[in-house]
């Protein structure tokens, strides 16, 4: 066994505790970043926000049983590619995964950047009173770049220092985060429609050169745009019609399962369990209050309204009243007049994106790792830097590639904008394919899992990850049904079967030469090492010791 693999054991040091594992789900679920950016995208369903936020929660939670249970089994690096290579094989397991984990995350750093920008630096200089600099960032092509290329440059540090130190960024940018969001949620609940619309005529002409009026001009353009969606309510068709779009922000709370080769007490199901359940039962939680705020104080319609004028201009370049994507905690400050309370709630805000701009990078080199440990990527990308335990050289398979693609994107070459919006489509795929993997488990790796902390949850003699692997698989089902043959005409991912929808079929010629790409990867490498006298069937037969 020991000639099987690259050397004996991974050298993964467990420096994380549960606690650390809790913030990065809570973090990847990020309210904030994801949630705000999300939300604001929705404007034109019928069904409750509210609604599909709760719904879509209770459906997750089987996506955390799952995962949680798989990790209390195999706690290793590498999550979804270790479960799948070693359930299915190595060939399915490694497409599914490396297009999902890999290829598919160089696509996610240009919204990490557009996000960057719309939290951070636009609202910060226009608080500072640099208003063409702020509106440089928030509105051109070179400045989402320019966003970007920090972004990179950021997660890789992030990487680099190794997950000891960036446990303590998290976690101090954990603290201050959720302090500037109670800060943001006291003056949503204890402003007025009144005094918000006197702060947003104010602050919006002097930060960032609005027109006076801007507040009824936002009305008309976001009502022209077709803004609708309501707060709460809807039928249930169209509350489930809001599940595709509202799980970019939450169908992540298992983000971290790659890691969990680093955290200490990882085969302790209830323990996994909790920090991935608080993780998405907060988040909820806070963006009810987030949700209820908004309709107090800014007014549930009018954030509607600005965010499909906002998009109606960044999609289609019909221009927009409000010069600055509608931020909620820009819009929260507006409350009040004193500029260094303004910095300083925009400035706290903005450690939700500092504490999660790791994910996007992090995760990822886990699983490449994993990948080159067994000997199907160079072994160079499973060498790991003796100070901090972090597999330094598998972040360059995620970086250089995502400059390239941060370009192509901001200045959207060949249509490339349109080409990327598959990216939490192929994530899902390959959650489906852990939860297969994870329904078969008892029944196929018998042994294996009778010897688990897992084995007696059972339900009428069903193993509880069963049960729940097929109720979520079954709702991953949904979600690409709706995604790629789009009936209703809403998404614009897929191949619509509707008449009136988008048929982005580039964007799934360029999902399925991912996945075509993955294979000849893995296909590749095989013929290399059986040349070598090295048989990775039994490789990925075998369970890494960490």
């Amino acid at each position: 066994m020991s000639n099987l693999f690259v050397r004996k054991a991974t050298g993964m040091v467990r420096s994380w505790s549960v606690f650390d594992a809790f913030i990065y789900a809570f973090f990847s679920i990020n309210l904030v970043t994801l949630g705000f950016y999300i939300f604001s995208q929705m404007y034109y369903f019928e069904g409750g926000m509210i609604n599909a936020l709760l719904v879509s929660g209770f459906f997750l939670i089987f996506e955390v049983i799952i995962y949680a249970s798989l990790i209390s089994i195999m706690p290793r690096s590498g999550g979804d590619y270790v479960w799948q290579t070693r359930i299915f094989g190595g060939g399915l397991g490694f497409v599914l995964a490396m297009t999902g984990w890999w290829f598919t995350l160089w696509l996610w750093v240009p919204l990490y950047g557009d996000m960057l920008r719309h939290i951070v630096i636009t609202p910060i200089l226009g608080i500072l009173g640099a208003t063409s600099t702020a509106l440089w960032f928030g509105q051109t092509e070179i400045g989402l770049f320019v966003t970007t290329l920090i972004t990179v440059a950021l997660a890789t540090l992030a990487v680099i220092l190794g997950m000891k130190t960036y446990a303590r960024i998290q976690k101090w940018s954990f603290y201050a985060g959720m302090l500037g969001l109670l800060i943001v949620l006291i003056l949503l609940f204890t402003g007025s429609p009144d005094a918000f619309k006197a702060g947003l005529e104010k602050n919006a002409v002097e930060m960032f050169g609005a027109q006076p009026g801007v507040y009824d001009a936002t009305v008309q353009a976001g009502t022209d745009a077709g803004a609708v969606t309501p707060l709460t309510g809807g039928s249930l068709k169209s509350i489930f019609l809001l599940l595709p779009y509202i799980v970019f922000f939450n169908l992540f709370p298992n983000w971290g399962a790659t890691l969990y080769g680093e955290v200490r007490g990882a085969t302790d199901y209830k323990r996994n369990f909790a920090g991935m359940a608080w993780g998405l039962g907060v988040t909820t939680l806070l963006g009810v209050l987030f949700f209820l705020g908004v309709s107090r104080t800014i007014g549930w319609d009018f954030y509607m309204q600005a965010n499909a004028a906002w998009w109606n201009f960044a999609w289609y370049g019909v221009a927009a009243p409000l010069p600055v994507w509608p931020y909620p905690a820009l819009f929260a400050v507006f409350l009040t007049n004193s500029p260094i309370i303004q910095l300083l709630v925009i400035v706290l805000m903005s450690f939700w994106w500092f504490g999660w701009v790791g994910t996007v990078f992090l995760s990822s080199t886990r699983v490449i790792f994993a990948a080159a440990f067994d000997r199907l990527l160079p072994e160079k990308a499973a060498e790991l830097n003796e100070r901090t335990g972090a597999p330094v050289n598998a972040i360059l398979l995620m970086a250089i590639p995502a400059v390239i693609v941060s370009y192509l994107f901001a200045f959207n070459e060949a249509g490339f904008r349109s080409l990327t919006l598959f990216g939490t489509l192929v994530i899902a795929i390959m959650y489906l394919g852990t939860s297969i993997a994870a329904i078969i488990l008892p029944y196929t790796k018998k042994e294996l899992f009778e010897a688990s902390p897992i084995a007696s949850m059972k339900i009428a003699g069903i193993p509880i990850i069963t049960i729940s692997g097929v109720i979520f698989s079954g709702f991953l089902l949904y979600l690409l049904y709706q995604w790629i043959l789009d009936p209703n005409a809403l998404f614009g991912i897929g191949y619509s079967i509707n008449p009136a929808g988008l048929k982005n079929t580039t964007s799934m010629i360029l999902m399925f030469v991912f996945y075509v790409g993955a294979a000849i990867i893995y296909y590749g490498f095989k013929s290399y090492r059986k040349s070598k006298g090295i048989d990775l069937d039994k490789v990925t037969a075998e369970i890494p010791v960490e």
